[in-house]
């Protein structure tokens, strides 16, 4: 006689195994894009020859671009076919990064190595999210967003300062992307033989809370993302500054700290002390959203993010630039998983991968942008007036968050 299958439970305590897997997925995730955070924009200018900062951060523009369209497919089809098959895609598409840029005998890899890296974080960072919001249902969605973006931005920040001692220590290629090859290994095995699709949790979610409005066409929730519902549109825009910034950090502080003449190892430090705060801090932001709610601690997060990239520019010393890292580190840390849990508030279960995919589209796209504008401005002006500019759209965010959206977390 068949055994009837176990009832779908929603929550983090009935879902923890498959939650603390998705868990280590996503810091290997994280783990792959930070190979790249300390060294790479070094390389263009070292290996290759880069003068034009517009150029140096060209593989970070590639990167963006696929990236945010990766997000918005993997949303469609996630909604359409399942998690499991798009996690496993993303992986397949991040195992040549590492050697792609190892073996470069010019700039054109880097880049295409970073088209392959924004299919990989596209697909996977997106498809862990949507699944973990699927297994712990609407309770305790800040809690999941912070533990997700914990783990992949801590594994961020220690793998940009392990590359950045292996380049102080055998140089810039090849040792320091060696330790991608394992990362990819590893988060592709775990993916095909151990992940379990979450698709029925999101069903689930839907028939236990009577949602069963007929799904909406794609272009209405691409509209409903990113303009026609307040909340969405501020935390769109929001996600987009917020990304936007992060290139700038990503492709010119590296550079912008060497020609100040700080070491390989130092720089490392600071590009590492930004994501590791960011990732710690959302242990306990995503949680607190969950009490304090969603709209002030997005809109005071763009505040101190402000502060945090105006202080590398008025700041003199490893002190102070370390500082500058550690405010940054914090702003975001507010408001990444929080912008997650009230895209999620709002969106229904059975078009919420979708929203999500919007969501990242926009947020995503800002890595080009920040990417493109650090680069023309500082081209045109000077580093100084690109960071500086950068920090000014930051707070210019958090003041259209503060009088657009409404709050979004249920029962409040």
């Amino acid at each position: 006689m068949p055994e009837t299958p176990s009832p779908i439970r929603l929550g983090l305590g009935a879902n923890w195994r498959q939650f603390t897997l998705l868990v280590v997925v996503n810091a290997f995730v994280g783990a792959m894009v930070g190979l790249e955070r300390t060294v790479l924009p070094l390389i263009a200018q070292a290996d290759f020859g880069l003068v034009s900062k517009t150029a140096v951060l060209s593989f970070l523009i590639s990167f963006g671009v696929v990236k945010a369209l990766a997000n918005l497919f993997a949303g469609q089809l996630a909604d359409r076919i399942g998690r499991k098959p798009l996690l496993v895609a993303g992986w397949v598409a991040g195992l040549p990064v590492p050697l792609l840029i190892i073996l470069a005998p010019s700039w054109g890899w880097v880049v295409l190595a970073n088209v392959l890296l924004g299919v990989n974080q596209g697909l996977c960072w997106s498809t862990t999210v949507i699944m973990k919001i699927d297994l712990v249902g609407p309770a305790r969605r800040g809690l999941a967003m912070g533990l997700n973006e914990f783990a992949g931005y801590v594994a961020v920040s220690l793998s940009a300062l392990l590359t950045g001692y292996l380049a102080a220590s055998h140089g810039l290629r090849p040792a320091p992307f060696y330790p991608g090859i394992a990362f990819a290994v590893l988060g592709l095995v775990l993916s095909v033989f151990v992940v379990q699709e979450t698709h029925g949790h999101a069903r689930a979610e839907a028939r236990q809370r009577g949602w069963d409005a007929p799904r909406p066409r794609f272009a209405h929730i691409l509209l409903l993302t990113s303009w026609q519902d307040r909340a969405l549109f501020a935390a769109s825009q929001a996600g987009m500054v917020n990304n936007l910034n992060d290139g700038m950090v990503w492709g010119l502080i590296p550079v912008f700290l060497a020609a100040r003449g700080l070491a390989l190892d130092r720089i490392g430090v600071v590009t590492a002390a930004y994501p590791l705060v960011w990732g710690i801090g959302q242990l306990g932001t995503g949680a607190l959203s969950d009490r304090w709610g969603r709209k002030w601690m997005i809109a005071g997060g763009m505040w101190v993010q402000a502060a945090g990239i105006a202080a590398f520019v008025m700041g003199r010393s490893f002190a102070s630039w370390m500082a500058g890292a550690m405010l940054l580190g914090i702003g975001t840390a507010l408001v990444y998983p929080t912008l997650l849990a009230a895209v999620s508030d709002v969106a229904h279960p059975d078009w919420r991968a979708s929203a999500v995919g919007v969501y990242r589209l926009w947020r995503d796209s800002g890595y080009a942008t920040g990417a493109l504008a650090a680069g023309l401005l500082s081209d045109a002006f000077t580093m100084p007036f690109a960071i500086g500019a950068i920090a000014a759209l930051t707070f210019v965010s958090g003041v259209v968050v503060a009088s657009a959206m409404y709050e979004t977390l249920p029962d409040r």
